[in-house]
């Protein structure tokens, strides 16, 4: 049971310590993730609008993929200019309510993230274990239900764990050693017994991340069998080069998150969890388009014939 300390000195606004420790660097760390942040947002963009207007993109797996990019855009976006804002001026502070409503949008959306990255291993699945059945099973409405199941199943979690929090009192300590509004530091401001949140919160994680990376384990377990059961070399190397792309992804943002949620405590230091959560938050949706377009043919043949369009409407202008 949660009992409270009830105290008038409640939290109207939080500091960010950011990288403050980084005194020489945080200009260069500023016009490094300003790139990359620019970058990111191009390159999910460019994937969004291809997928968008090229027939031969209008598959299920470039359904998820719209999707997934979707995601990176908003997962960077609500991070990365307030981490900018700390690197580059004295504006450390930043009002309860938007710190609260940062890791509110950060959690949902990166726990769709983690459901969706499972629902495109099973679409992978039945493409090549189940061929046949693949067209009539993973049909536009199958696939639309399973990217909402994955934003339900999301808002239900992070919402039910936040409604929680928000009838107990913020009257602890309103400095958080990091970058943005995580979850622990903010249950760390509560002035109550916060024992259950942080079980909570820890078998939220536990569940989410282990189930995905089971499915996905399980649906590539069989996709490996099904590919080394073809007698073609060529066939199992174009079948691998399709799910390549999807398992160097689901790699990336798997291990960074199991690193950060799921830990014994004060098995990591904050400074490693903050290089962790940039590397969640910053390098793999920078990273996600540029795999997808280098790895995966029928991307980099669309982007290449969408290029040659726009140059010769260029050419043929007077």
């Amino acid at each position: 049971m949660i009992t409270s300390n009830f105290s008038t000195n409640i939290v109207t606004e939080v500091v960010l310590l950011g990288f403050s420790n980084l005194h020489q660097l945080q200009k260069p760390l500023f016009f490094l993730f300003l790139v990359m942040y620019i970058l990111t947002l191009i390159g999910n963009a460019l994937v969004i609008l291809m997928i968008q207007i090229e027939h031969r993109l209008h598959t299920p797996m470039y359904y998820f993929l719209k999707n997934l990019s979707w995601l990176e855009i908003i997962i960077t976006t609500t991070v990365t200019p307030k981490m900018l804002t700390l690197l580059i001026s004295n504006e450390n502070t930043i009002s309860f309510f938007a710190c609260a409503l940062q890791g509110y949008v950060y959690f949902v959306a990166g726990t769709t993230e983690v459901l969706l990255l499972a629902a495109m291993s099973i679409d992978r699945y039945m493409a090549i274990c189940n061929p046949l059945r693949y067209t009539a099973i993973m049909s536009t409405r199958v696939c639309q239900v399973m990217v909402l199941s994955c934003w339900l199943g999301s808002v239900f979690a992070i919402t039910a764990s936040m409604l929680l929090k928000a009838g107990l009192p913020f009257c602890g300590s309103n400095v958080i050693d990091h970058f943005f509004c995580d979850s622990g530091p903010l249950l760390e401001m509560i002035c109550a017994d916060i024992l259950f949140l942080q079980a909570l919160d820890f078998a939220v994680s536990c569940f989410t991340l282990l189930s995905s990376v089971s499915v996905t384990t399980v649906s590539y377990i069989y996709i490996i069998i099904t590919v080394l059961k073809m007698p073609s070399a060529k066939g199992r190397k174009k079948t691998f080069g399709t799910c390549s792309s999807h398992i160097t992804v689901a790699s990336l943002y798997y291990g960074s998150s199991i690193f950060i949620y799921i830990k014994p405590a004060g098995s990591s230091s904050m400074e490693f969890n903050k290089v962790a959560t940039v590397f969640n938050t910053v390098v793999t949706p920078l990273l996600n388009p540029i795999i997808y377009s280098f790895r995966n043919k029928t991307v980099k043949e669309v982007l290449r014939d969408t290029l040659a369009r726009v140059w010769t409407t260029w050419q043929s202008k007077p």
